[in-house]
This record gives C-alpha cells, structure tokens and sequence, in this order.
C-alpha cells in the first residue's frame, strides 16, 4: 500500500481519521502488513499483502484475522480485539 494512499482513507463508517501501525515495508516504503485503528469508533483494519480489509463488520470473520492479531501483539500493547474493535485490558473501548 502506497504512503499516497494511505493518507486518502477515512474509516468507512463514521468518516473518521485513521491511526497507521506498520509491521512490515518494501524497499519502496509501501507498507506490505499492518493496521488501521479508526480514532472514533476503535475499529482495527488489518492491510494484508499490501491490501487494507476494510469490509462492513457482518462480512468479516474473526477467526481469519485472529492469527494475525496473535503475530501483532507486541504492537497492539496489551490491547485485545472484540467485535472487531480495540478494547483495553480493563475491557473498555481504547
């Protein structure tokens, strides 16, 4: 995913600004893996190959994003993933 790009995208349901965490780039500084976390309503968008999943929550699976979570918890700092939203340890919304 091009940093162009990047800067383009709002969450898809509230409009609201994206936080970026990248995992991994190529040499062209495109980021291969990560996430978004969407600063209002906390939902957590991973990018996949280059690739955001950025899907209505009805049409997303859980348990084909968990693995990735598992890989990325040191950059999701304690924090767990329920209904497709960050949640602190306390288990509030972040």
């Amino acid at each position: 995913m091009r940093p162009e790009t990047i800067k383009k995208l709002c969450c898809p349901f509230d409009k609201a600004d994206l936080t970026l965490t990248e995992i991994t780039k190529d040499l062209d500084e495109n980021v291969l893996e990560g996430f978004f976390v969407c600063n209002s309503c906390k939902r957590l968008y991973p990018i996949i190959k280059s690739i955001p999943i950025m899907s209505p929550d009805e049409y997303r699976e859980f348990k084909l994003e968990q693995p990735l979570l598992e890989r990325w918890s040191k950059e999701l700092k304690g924090q767990s993933f329920e209904n497709f939203r960050l949640v602190s340890a306390e288990g509030g919304t972040v």
